[in-house]
């Protein structure tokens, strides 16, 4: 999660240099950095075969978080398309590295005996 955040601070000096709408990069990180809040959130909830009700809210609450972006974006899209299009770069951005660094920890780790 550092890593990523680390990706979506650096972002800002390309859109600065871009000469873009510091706006859009403003957008893109608040709705990566509530994203992430509530995935901790949802980090916390028991899970496993005796708490089936942690474990659908846990589920529910992951695809929930998805589709409350993409709401998010979509509703600036319709007033305006280049800032919902950089603050979407910003997020799939942060989203992306956190994927592949969570995919090679995964990976990467040892097996269990």
């Amino acid at each position: 999660m550092i890593a990523a955040g680390a990706a979506v601070a650096l972002a800002l000096p390309v859109f600065l240099a871009a000469g873009w709408r510091v706006t859009g990069w403003v957008l893109g990180a608040v709705l990566w950095l509530a994203a992430q809040a509530f995935g901790l959130l949802l980090a916390r909830l028991p899970i496993g075969a005796g708490n089936l009700a942690g474990s659908g809210v846990q589920g529910i609450g992951m695809m929930f978080r998805a589709a409350a972006v993409m709401v998010v974006v979509i509703a600036v899209a319709v007033s305006d398309a280049r800032l919902a299009l950089a603050a979407a770069g910003v997020y799939a951005l942060g989203y992306t590295i956190e994927l592949t660094l969570s995919i090679l920890t995964y990976f990467g780790g040892e097996a269990a005996s």
